[in-house]
């Protein structure tokens, strides 16, 4: 794939910040859903074993369909709120803790601005190959660059 095909989004510190607040919310979307759709699985983990164990019994099939459904709607919510996510050219790395990174360009090297959600601002970053246990705090070459950053070499 050449550039021109595939063009990476860099953030500065200030537009990563800037946008948390409609990333938190999105995540937040997600998350719910997840957290929805794994009740959903739940119960229908315990009404298999249930048949199981009862050797077969009367199924409430209109009750079943809404069941999934409702799963469904999870899913697609979801998925919808990912895309918007990566849309914006920000990585989701954990849905269970929340965390994001978002590509920045200092020094002529790609790193990772990294958030979680529960952090008030972005305060960490890592390099691509470092991840959430090497996160450094944010220093003075973060906060100067208020200007879109180069294109890497």
């Amino acid at each position: 794939m050449s550039e021109m095909d595939y063009e990476a989004k860099y953030f500065t510190l200030t537009e990563a910040q800037s946008l948390l607040p409609v990333l938190e919310t999105l995540l937040k979307r997600v998350i719910d859903a997840k957290k929805a759709m794994e009740g959903i699985q739940e119960e229908v983990q315990a009404l298999s074993r249930r048949i199981f164990l009862a050797g077969g019994m009367l199924l409430d099939v209109e009750q079943a369909r809404r069941r999934r459904s409702a799963l469904d709607s999870h899913i697609q919510q979801a998925k919808d709120a990912l895309s918007e996510i990566e849309a914006i050219g920000v990585q989701v790395k954990d849905l269970d803790t929340g965390l994001l990174d978002f590509p920045c360009l200092i020094d002529g090297e790609v790193v990772l601005l990294c958030w979680k959600v529960g952090e008030e601002r972005i305060e960490f970053w890592h390099t691509l190959d470092g991840g959430f246990r090497e996160r450094q705090p944010v220093d003075d070459r973060f906060k100067a660059r208020k200007n879109k950053p180069e294109r890497p070499n």
